[in-house]
């Protein structure tokens, strides 16, 4: 099997709530701060770093794809720092119906394809069901030969979407979110569960900074290996962590540890 080494980013940042080009000026800023020019393969973003989690602001700051400030300016980064951007997400609009949707942008600063959040969050007074529609399928995008699959937040928490990537020959799968503070142990269970279970490189992105309701987000970004070992992270405040991924390793602890060859054809429970 042919092998792919490429260095990844991803960046951690506090957006400001409800505001689109504070956050593309800060993002801006904070990329000036931490990349050299050309030094990237793949830089990613968390989840509605446009607006802020807060699911009351999502139709307001909606874009349609075509006219959208932040393609443009996440076009404008691509090429700037010649490297593919998988953009966190932005809240799309489409026709009558809105998406929380990653959009994925190349080094030549096309946007090549987009991921909608497969699972909506709507629990703990969070209602994000209300406001946007969700997904119908898992994306996976080639990225220098590295086969990246996409996932936003929620998504973390249905083990049958990473299973179908790792099927699919998924080498790297993100996960970009808002995710809170007060469920810290959930993402660190479940991000490393993602990455050991499927065998895959694992970039799990989140935001940073408080929340109009006074609560936090956790900020606790990180960057797995095929064998859940931390390559980087970041735990608070606004920063990047970086890490380079060759698929050679993982290729051949997979072909030692050959775990989806046990995998049953249906797991028929019998209840006595």
């Amino acid at each position: 099997m042919e092998t792919t080494k490429i260095k990844i980013a991803a960046l951690q940042m506090a957006a400001e709530i409800g505001k689109i080009k504070a956050n593309h000026q800060k993002l801006i800023k904070l990329l000036e701060r931490n990349v050299k020019d050309n030094d990237l393969d793949l830089l990613i973003l968390p989840e509605v770093w446009t607006v802020g989690w807060e699911c009351s602001k999502f139709i307001n700051s909606a874009e349609e794809t075509n006219s959208s400030e932040t393609i443009e300016l996440l076009s404008s980064i691509a090429k700037k720092y010649s490297t593919y951007v998988l953009g966190g997400s932005f809240i799309e609009k489409e026709y009558k119906n809105y998406y929380n949707t990653c959009p994925v942008i190349s080094p030549d600063g096309n946007l090549i394809a987009k991921y909608r959040k497969n699972h909506l969050f709507s629990y703990y007074g969070c209602e994000e069901g209300c406001y946007v529609k969700a997904g119908d399928n898992p994306v996976i995008v080639n990225i220098k030969g590295l086969k990246t699959g996409l996932t936003i937040c929620y998504d973390i928490r249905f083990p049958e979407i990473y299973r179908a990537y790792r099927k699919a020959g998924a080498d790297l799968i993100v996960n970009m979110a808002a995710w809170p503070m007060n469920r810290a142990n959930h993402w660190l269970a479940l991000t490393r569960a993602r990455a050991v279970e499927n065998q895959v490189f694992f970039a799990a992105i989140t935001q940073s900074g408080r929340l109009s309701d006074g609560s936090l987000n956790l900020g606790h970004s990180i960057i797995y290996d095929y064998n859940g070992e931390i390559l980087d992270e970041i735990k608070t405040g606004e920063g990047m962590i970086f890490a380079e991924i060759s698929t050679a390793p993982m290729y051949k602890f997979r072909e030692k540890c050959t775990v989806l060859n046990d995998i049953h054809k249906n797991y028929e429970v019998y209840i006595c």
